[in-house]
């Protein structure tokens, strides 16, 4: 019996540890790139990675990257972001970005379509690996964000709804479209200044 127990405890722990170093987003996740061609986007590799060229505090803070399409490319979207949002972990909560992922598995993965005037177009999950709040992933609940130009706050409770037994999701992810849509903008002008 202690022996089974110890096999148990010993898989959960290697299991647990797996997710505790799954860091890195996966830009070639298979529902990434099938919900990029539901958008007309056949794959990243036609798009330009947008960066900040110097390693500033800003570039280093969040976890994600913003693509640029060809002029060329024939639908609304002129610009991506595939990101990370750290949800809630063992030991606590943080809705920040910046916070180092060693502190448990709680996260999502999304991105975010933009038009050429920055203005949110979609926003689609397509990894959640955290255990409560999936109800963010609705379609329905995600056009909520459509048409945000960052000229105005999002705030749950006001222009976006709560969903009981995701409060932490639907704040992260508010956070987060808000938070990347400004950096956004900031990534521009600072791409136009050089």
């Amino acid at each position: 019996m202690k022996l089974r127990r110890l096999i148990i405890l010993i898989i959960s722990v290697t299991g647990c540890l797996s997710a505790f170093s799954q860091t890195e987003i996966d830009y070639t996740h298979k529902t990434l790139i099938k919900a990029l061609e539901k958008t007309g986007i056949a794959d990243l590799s036609g798009m330009n990675e947008l960066s900040w060229t110097d390693s500033t505090s800003l570039a280093q803070s969040f976890m994600g990257k913003y693509f640029q399409f060809e002029t060329e490319h024939k639908t609304p979207y002129k610009y991506l972001y595939v990101g990370r949002v750290n949800c809630c972990r063992a030991g606590g909560c943080s809705i920040s970005p910046s916070e180092p992922m060693d502190g448990g598995p709680e996260y999502f993965d999304y991105f975010i379509l933009f038009d050429a005037k920055t203005t949110v177009q979609l926003v689609k999950v397509f990894n959640y690996q955290a255990t409560h709040g999936q109800e963010i992933t609705s379609k329905g609940w995600l056009k909520q964000f459509v048409g945000h130009d960052g000229t105005d706050p999002l705030q749950v409770d006001k222009n976006i709804d709560t969903i009981s037994g995701a409060t932490i999701s639907v704040n992260a992810i508010t956070k987060d479209v808000e938070s990347k849509t400004e950096l956004l903008k900031q990534l521009l002008y600072f791409v136009a200044r050089l």
